[in-house]
């Protein structure tokens, strides 16, 4: 008696399942890409150069941009500072009373020297973008409170070895600078002027048993001055 022939089985499909959606990432959970942790040095960087963040704090924000992980560490490192290439406020006609020619990184070169002597530059003058100081067993004087600024930023080398350097600015401009006394004293009173286009004077240098001092002149202030000039001319 013949068997009855058993239906063959057909193989399974395998069941796919459906693929499960992911839940979006948040902007700030990102990944922070080297053009990120760039753009934000860049945004230090300018903050730096305008005088909003000392070298202290640039360093300390610099540190913290590249060890920052997401786009959302590394947003509020400059949360308080204009974004790169975002136009700066513009400031009122009245406020700003300077008329600067144009930036000239390589322009002339003053230099002031006293060897058992003194060197003086005051009254009215037009100041140039870069001053070299040198005194030795001498004094230099270098007073900007009637000067005229022909560009925003003035930087004074000053070199003082058994003598003295002494610099005097206007109330309301900026003033900064950074150096070294060595059995001496280098002394800059820093100042920052209300007016963002207020001529900046910058003083770098050293002092060997010498003296070298930048600061304010009371009662001097160069809107004043260029108020007084645009009557002599006419304006």
């Amino acid at each position: 008696m013949d068997l009855e022939k058993q239906p063959e089985k057909q193989p399974q499909k395998p069941v796919t399942q459906a693929p499960v959606a992911q839940a979006p990432v948040a902007d700030g959970a990102i990944r922070a890409s080297d053009a990120d942790r760039d753009r934000i040095a860049d945004i230090l960087r300018d903050a730096l150069a305008e005088g909003r963040l000392d070298a202290e704090e640039h360093s300390e924000r610099i540190d913290a941009v590249y060890r920052a992980k997401t786009v959302g560490e590394l947003e509020p490192i400059v949360r308080d500072l204009p974004a790169a290439g975002q136009p700066r406020p513009e400031p009122a006609p009245h406020a700003a009373p300077y008329a600067y020619g144009p930036e000239l990184p390589d322009g002339p070169v003053e230099n002031l020297v006293a060897v058992f002597s003194s060197s003086t530059r005051k009254g009215r003058w037009r100041v140039g973008p870069r001053t070299n100081a040198f005194a030795l067993f001498g004094n230099v004087e270098i007073d900007l409170t009637e000067a005229m600024f022909g560009q925003r930023l003035t930087v004074i080398n000053a070199t003082s070895i058994f003598g003295n350097v002494e610099v005097r600015v206007p109330e309301n401009i900026s003033l900064r600078g950074s150096g070294t006394g060595i059995f001496g004293n280098f002394e800059v009173v820093t100042l920052e002027a209300a007016d963002p286009e207020a001529p900046v004077v910058v003083v770098n240098g050293y002092s060997v048993f010498g003296n070298v001092e930048a600061k304010p002149k009371r009662g001097k202030r160069i809107a004043d001055l260029h108020a007084r000039m645009r009557k002599h001319l006419g304006h």
